[in-house]
């Protein structure tokens, strides 16, 4: 891979005495793969995370010739080096794959405004077409709106809500076959550990998957699902400035804790989620379709439209957790209490146990 064809690619230059690359034994070595703890050059390193991604795609068989595959495209590094690697994938080894990049606004200023810039641009560098859905078109609401509603807390709630049903609504208006994400290694060993902190076994049956959806509207593929994000091309990158306070934040500190006591604790965590069992008595959700939007869900109606009710009642907490809106100081002290219940009992999910 060229390194002027990635948008702000950096890699540190090689120190006077480092040793040479293990794969060409010619160039200087720039950097240590945490994978394998091999020591590579640049060029062989773009080699071999282009080939491996390739890999990866082939052994899953994540796509076939003529489908059409809408790339989600936030503006962050994961998915425009997802966009840069596939479409130049795509025409080395003759996929066939007609490839749109898919934008979700959600109206977050100062931070979406700027990233949806870079966007446009991978659109005329890579020569992919874009389209752009955003929450005010689909919902009457920014993010902003939202966060003067409900505050810091639980934002991230109506966000990962709104945005996973904005991808499908914008992906069927391109028609397209699949939707691919750039969740690579470190994301999925965060959603491993969540799921397990939740107790949610619904998810972590399926949180390791390299293709949900297939009993949805449109199947999503995570081609970057064993690529650690140090070795995604720190091209561009800007954290949602309403995320700090996101749960995840904290498994994802635990996540680069372990990394750097084992670099291959990523990976590992993967494979113990893959190899979880679930008890065969387990209760799962089954999945229909929301009464109002006629999305996928569980329930009557679907998240989605639940939060959005919430919203435009003016009890913008409707829909997150079990506190009841108008309920007293004393229905809060008792819902804490019952909280620390809660989370002093073992690996009991919503819908059954684990089974080890």
């Amino acid at each position: 891979m060229d390194g002027s064809a990635a948008d702000g690619a950096r890699l540190p230059p090689p120190r006077a005495g480092s040793r040479l690359c293990v794969r060409c034994g010619e160039r200087k070595a720039a950097l240590k793969r945490p994978k394998t703890l091999e020591q590579i050059c640049r060029e062989c390193f773009y080699i071999v995370f282009e080939d491996e991604i390739h890999q990866t795609i082939v052994e899953n068989s994540l796509f076939k010739a003529g489908e059409r595959v809408a790339i989600g495209a936030s503006g962050g590094k994961d998915s425009t080096v997802l966009a840069y690697v596939l479409s130049e994938l795509n025409r080395r080894h003759n996929y066939g794959l007609d490839l749109f990049l898919l934008s979700v606004d959600e109206g977050i200023t100062g931070y979406r405004d700027d990233s949806l810039e870079t966007v446009k641009r991978n659109e005329i560098q890579y020569g992919l077409p874009l389209k752009i859905v955003s929450y005010k078109d689909l919902y009457g609401w920014t993010m902003d709106d939202i966060v003067k509603a409900i505050g810091l807390k639980n934002n991230c709630t109506f966000c990962g809500v709104f945005r996973r049903q904005a991808l499908d609504r914008g992906a069927a208006l391109l028609k397209a076959d699949k939707i691919v994400t750039g969740h690579n290694a470190d994301d999925i060993a965060e959603t491993v550990l969540l799921n397990i902190l939740r107790g949610d076994i619904a998810r972590l049956s399926r949180c390791t998957l390299i293709t949900t959806g297939e009993d949805g509207p449109i199947p999503r593929c995570k081609p970057f699902k064993y690529t650690y994000e140090k070795e995604i091309l720190d091209y561009f990158s800007t954290e949602c400035i309403y995320s700090p306070n996101a749960y995840r934040g904290f498994a994802r500190e635990f996540i680069k804790d372990l990394e750097r006591m084992r670099p291959r604790a990523i990976l590992d965590i993967i494979k113990s989620g893959e190899n979880f069992r679930i008890s065969a008595t387990t209760r799962m959700p089954e999945q229909g379709t929301c009464g109002r939007c006629g999305y996928i869900s569980s329930q009557k109606l679907c998240k989605a439209c639940v939060l959005l009710d919430g919203l435009n009642r003016g009890l913008p907490k409707l829909g997150i957790g079990r506190t009841k809106a108008g309920a007293g100081a004393d229905s809060d002290g008792k819902q804490r209490a019952k909280r620390r219940e809660r989370n002093t009992l073992s690996l009991q999910g919503k819908h059954g146990n684990f089974d080890f």
